[in-house]
């Protein structure tokens, strides 16, 4: 998801002036001398923990929205509030339309039922149940026929690469298996929005590389609401549309990757973003220029090469009078066709792809260990947009170090 699908969509959930404080008589910590008060001076003066202060955002449907920060910020507090399971001292949060903080004990329920699912960073599996009743408890809660949750959850066991696994009980799984069934019980319930409360961090880093990677996959094909809680940088930039920054119970800052990156709001974000290569968040399209020669399917062996000649290049890019991309072809390919008699187009390598202009720099990179041509980028109907050339490239790779 991106910005242009934000832009003018209804949100599905509203957060506004959300505080959360833990202590006796917590409404004292939003009177009028207290209210503008560090975290710090009100904890030791009233006794009382600010967990949220002044807390506002919305995520919008189909969104992966993070929330991420050190231990200690603020994230799961504000997490365990969305769901209800802790009740906020103020403020209102809002989930399609209706106030969390209104629901009655029953409706409660039924909201965490199916509107709202959760998964925990503790896998939260029950040791007595196989893995196909694990992820199929959510329905059985629900009231649903053993047939029926179990049709149900098979599909989401296949959807997170579980197919097989079945039959197989707690002990027998990796940790990463049982964080998938995790994930299958919690989409069994199709609920829309879904809750991750930092569901990766008790994984071996290579597994956990590859589950953000597996979720990032996975959310293209079910496209659900996501709010996924973290305190890594990397994983947030991984697999959010957009990122919260959150200190002391309050947000910093809320941007796209690229924006949190390459624009940070204060000294406190840039030192947390201090690490993280800008290749992973910019797109090639920020780097793209025009190639100085192009040729048509009419083009003769002795034009194009004169046309080389004249720009002083070893390269050009083929376009048909649509402007869609033919390919790119190279002053080595040319001088080594014999025969002028074959059509120029004919000569394009067809191993050298083209991209798209979303693609970022860091996944551009390895093109370059293929290639010595500049990276053709087009658009999703084909269309030429320009050329990303090595040293556009290895320049931005510079700014970082």
């Amino acid at each position: 998801m991106n910005g242009d699908k934000i832009h003018g969509a209804t949100p599905i959930i509203s957060v506004s002036s959300l505080w959360k404080v833990f202590g006796k008589k917590p409404q004292t910590a939003l009177e009028k001398h207290y209210i503008s008060q560090t975290r710090a001076d009100i904890q030791e003066e009233l006794g009382l923990v600010v967990a949220l202060r002044n807390v506002s955002f919305e995520v919008y449907p189909g969104e992966t929205f993070v929330v991420m920060g050190l231990s200690g910020s603020g994230k799961s507090t504000l997490v365990r509030c969305l769901i209800g399971l802790i009740e906020v001292t103020s403020g209102e949060i809002s989930v399609d339309g209706d106030n969390v903080a209104d629901l009655d004990a029953r409706d409660l329920r039924e909201f965490r039922r199916s509107k709202m699912a959760m998964v925990f960073q503790n896998f939260g599996l029950l040791p007595h149940k196989n893995v196909l009743d694990n992820a199929a408890y959510g329905l059985e809660v629900k009231g649903l026929s053993k047939e029926e949750r179990h049709l149900k959850a098979r599909e989401m066991l296949d959807k997170v690469g579980l197919s097989g696994w079945e039959n197989a009980n707690q002990s027998e799984l990796s940790g990463g298996m049982q964080q998938r069934v995790g994930l299958a019980r919690a989409l069994a319930v199709d609920p829309d929005i879904l809750l991750m409360d930092e569901p990766f961090s008790g994984l071996d880093p290579l597994i956990r590389r590859q589950m953000r990677e597996e979720l990032s996959l996975l959310q293209t094909e079910i496209q659900k609401t996501i709010i996924f809680i973290t305190h890594d940088l990397d994983e947030a930039i991984t697999i959010g549309d957009r990122i919260a920054i959150m200190r002391d119970g309050e947000i910093i800052q809320i941007g796209t990757p690229k924006e949190i990156i390459t624009q940070p709001s204060d000294d406190f974000v840039k030192e947390f973003t201090q690490g993280i290569s800008k290749t992973k968040v910019i797109d090639i399209e920020h780097v793209v220029s025009d190639p100085d020669v192009f040729f048509t399917s009419n083009d003769s062996h002795e034009t194009v090469r004169a046309k080389m000649d004249h720009a002083n290049t070893d390269y050009a890019i083929g376009i048909d009078p649509e402007s869609q991309y033919l390919g790119i072809l190279s002053r080595d390919q040319l001088d080594a066709a014999l025969d002028s008699t074959i059509t120029i187009d004919s000569l394009i390598d067809p191993n050298i792809l083209s991209v798209l202009p979303d693609t970022t720099l860091e996944e551009a990179l390895s093109f370059l260990n293929n290639q010595n041509l500049p990276i053709p980028v087009v658009d999703d109907k084909n269309a030429f947009i320009g050329v990303a050339t090595q040293p556009d490239l290895l320049k931005v790779i510079a700014s970082d170090y």
